[in-house]
């Protein structure tokens, strides 16, 4: 995948002119978006799209030149969460493996949905992206198709002008949930957000479509599709979506759940963190796991090992690797990752280990 060649050098100073403002103006636009008025940076981004000025490019080249020396890393969360999240950070520890061999810097730009994120985008000094956790109406989406450079997207959404990578979620999700739910009379599901909104809420049976995060979305479809196997009725199954994944959310979520009069006896979570939340609320409610709750997570981390927790294992060190080497190569998306199906103490029945 490579950047596309301009048809002509469109410059800052003709945009200005175009949209009729200082070419200081336009400038700041890109830069700084915070010292343009929203009038004036609407005239110059629309006369940009006209004369298909793509944003300044410092850098020139590609990165497979060498010039640039800069991957950027599109992060749909706060940059704190970097750092917390221990997936977040795996994943990253893989693009930094691609850098360091070779030689280039690593630039994590956080979007949050504010008004100046695709200018950000489109202004920042790299050669190619690597995308973590969006949606599939993220406008930072069309600000990357913008800037005519290389991007590859994990997780998805599944663009025509990105790369993909990831493993199949869905699969993967029918896969753990059908062990959770041995001996299981009354399922529940703790998820991801399921929009830029990050709502909090507890739902009977939602439609998977709504999920505009496709790792939700593939997620809860692979639930669903297990548990209408297993002959529950979908609409009759309590679903608490989380604003963030983390173990504090996991511990509220479950609380709620299992503060219930008829509490669930299997808690299904999209993540480690989740589970490992669940676990808490459970022993804090005196709840025998997994005599009275079965609890499944994703990720396979060193805390859910510890916890002995039945989870999807992947690699997202490997598949940060992935990501960074196919942006800056230009390489074709690679086949789907696998995952594996780690059994532990958390769920009522243990098979054989389920490979994907």
């Amino acid at each position: 995948m490579s950047p596309a060649a301009p048809e002509s050098k469109i410059t800052l100073s003709e945009v200005a002119r175009e949209a009729g403002v200082s070419v200081m103006t336009a400038s700041y636009t890109y830069s700084t978006p915070s010292r343009v008025s929203a009038a004036s940076r609407e005239k110059v981004l629309t006369a940009a799209e006209v004369l298909g000025y793509p944003g300044p490019d410092p850098s020139a080249r590609s990165l497979r030149t060498g010039t640039s020396g800069a991957l950027g890393v599109v992060l749909g969360e706060t940059l704190p969460y970097a750092f917390d999240d221990p997936q977040a950070t795996c994943f990253l520890a893989g693009i930094a493996d691609v850098c360091a061999e070779h030689g280039l810097a690593m630039t994590i730009l956080p979007t949050n949905g504010s008004a100046d994120d695709d200018q950000r985008i489109r202004a920042a000094a790299v050669d190619a992206f690597v995308v973590w956790t969006t949606t599939d109406d993220d406008p930072v989406l069309e600000a990357l198709a913008l800037t005519g450079r290389p991007a590859i997207i994990h997780a998805g959404p599944k663009k025509k002008a990105f790369g993909l990578v990831g493993i199949d979620d869905r699969a993967a999700a029918q896969a753990v949930a059908a062990l959770g739910l041995q001996q299981s009379q009354r399922p529940a599901i703790i998820t991801f957000p399921f929009t830029k909104e990050r709502v909090e809420m507890i739902s009977m049976g939602p439609d998977p479509a709504t999920a505009t995060f496709p790792v939700t979305r593939n997620r809860l479809l692979g639930y669903q599709d297990a548990l209408t196997a297993a002959g529950f009725q979908w609409e009759n199954v309590e679903v608490a979506s989380c604003s963030i994944n983390s173990f504090g959310e996991g511990v509220r979520a479950a609380g709620r759940l299992l503060a219930r009069p008829n509490p669930p006896d299997t808690i299904l979570a999209m993540s480690d963190e989740l589970a490992l939340g669940t676990l808490e609320a459970a022993s804090k409610a005196g709840i025998h796991v997994p005599g009275s709750l079965a609890v499944t997570g994703w990720d396979a981390s060193d805390a859910a090992s510890v916890k002995q927790v039945t989870t999807v294992q992947q690699n997202l060190r490997q598949q940060g690797a992935a990501c960074a080497l196919a942006a800056i190569t230009g390489a074709s998306s690679p086949a789907p990752h696998s995952w594996q199906l780690i059994t532990g103490k958390t769920t009522r029945y243990t098979p054989e280990l389920v490979l994907g």
